[in-house]
């Protein structure tokens, strides 16, 4: 088998309330659309690994595990300002639900079940959309995460003996928790490219956070303003990320792919389409291949097109670990497309959209690299203030980082 993909039914027991954007729908969608295209035809998909608070805890403190466990048991009330303001716990972004911990549990076990398939040799590749909780912290819940499974997947990794891990957060959001969780290990390089922090939540993630106490140069943060296309996001992606790859020379990718950079999405303003983001996940599989000996672990994350971006999103993704990509102009089958607008029952009105008829949004994926000439005119179709704006952006992580590598930040040859 090329690659391990990730999957228990109990994945879906990760369910907030009913007027809560971020749906297990979206998980049982993307498993089945990938079937119906036979992506995964004779895969046999692997279970999660048990996990216990010694897991939990080489990340999260254990007042903060024995917190979720006591609220989503019904121990605790949930209601209390200790478990709100201290632990994150009964907020609108994280309400209690019952057996929280134990659905937290699940994605982490998921996410070490990948690592472990990779580190051990028996694949190259794993995939575990239920994954992804980048922003939780050690001792709170935040942005619908309860346990960050990025973090304690890494942590491990660590342990196996692998002392360059590089992690690349495509997200809508920063990933703040697994910055902060690695911001003084230089064994660890975190990249993300996300809405400008001025723009959205958590309001981090400025081109200024390179990382500290000896780790300088290991964090690397891409911020792109709202409107954001998939050639201006693909230029910027471009002339950051493969080259901190190139000179961190890692051992190993994590990627956290949420797609709430989707012009769809509900909660966000940029303006990729399903295309572009397939087009990211193909290039960070080419990185893990040219750099990594192929050692690749993909985690899902944001994402709030439930049934029109998500299921389309995630089946790229296990398409491309599975060498078996997949033609955006592929139709989607009539009895999908059926099952799809019959889980919308379950869904709030909100977040309720008709699914598409093909897995792809005919967008233009035809980027212009950037050549460090910040008057270049921009390519047809693109305005001078898109390009402008996304090159000034570019400039920006690539002057406060690149130095600390030995790099040419003006050279787009570096």
């Amino acid at each position: 088998m090329s690659a391990a993909i990730i999957w228990s039914d109990h994945f879906l027991d990760y369910k907030w309330a009913y007027t809560h954007p971020m749906s297990p729908i979206r998980l049982a969608l993307t498993m089945s659309l990938s079937r119906s295209l036979g992506v995964l035809d004779e895969i046999e998909t692997t279970e999660p690994l048990p996990v216990d608070d010694s897991v939990l805890t080489s990340v999260h403190t254990q007042a903060y595990v024995d917190a979720v466990r006591a609220v989503g048991s019904g121990a605790a009330a949930s209601n209390s300002t200790l478990f709100q303001k201290v632990f994150g716990l009964g907020s609108d972004d994280n309400p209690v639900f019952a057996s929280m911990h134990e659905a937290g549990s699940m994605l982490v076990g998921g996410t070490l079940a990948a690592a472990q398939a990779i580190s051990s040799g028996a694949v190259r590749r794993a995939v575990n959309i239920g994954g992804g909780m980048h922003h939780a912290m050690a001792g709170h819940a935040a942005g619908f995460c309860i346990y960050n499974d990025c973090s304690i997947a890494i942590e491990w990794l660590l342990e196996q003996g692998y002392d360059r891990i590089a992690y690349v957060d495509i997200d809508a959001h920063h990933g703040d928790g697994v910055q902060k969780q690695f911001y003084g290990d230089p064994r660890v390089m975190t990249v993300s490219v996300h809405q400008h922090p001025a723009t959205l939540w958590p309001g981090t993630g400025w081109s200024t956070e390179v990382g500290e106490s000896g780790a300088e140069g290991s964090s690397v943060n891409l911020g792109l303003l709202p409107g954001i296309t998939d050639r201006m996001w693909l230029r910027g992606f471009h002339a950051v990320v493969p080259a901190m790859i190139a000179a961190f020379k890692p051992q190993i990718l994590v990627t956290q792919i949420g797609v709430d950079s989707h012009a769809a999405d509900p909660l966000t303003d940029l303006a990729l389409t399903v295309d572009g983001q397939a087009a990211a996940v193909r290039v960070l599989r080419d990185l893990a291949d040219k750099y990594c000996e192929g050692r690749w672990l993909a985690v899902g994350g944001g994402g709030y097109g439930i049934v029109n971006v998500v299921p389309r999103a995630w089946t790229h993704l296990i398409g491309a670990a599975l060498d078996r990509d997949v033609d955006p102009a592929t139709t989607i089958s009539e009895e999908w497309i059926a099952a799809a607008n019959a889980a919308q029952a379950d869904l709030h009105p909100d977040y309720a959209r008709p699914p598409e008829a093909t897995m792809g949004d005919e967008g233009d994926i035809d980027y212009v690299p950037w050549d460090g000439d910040t008057g270049s005119p921009p390519p047809e179709g693109v305005s001078e203030v898109a390009q402008r704006q996304t090159d000034k952006a570019i400039l920006a992580t690539r002057r406060a980082v690149f130095p600390l590598h030995g790099l040419d930040p003006e050279d787009p040859r570096d």
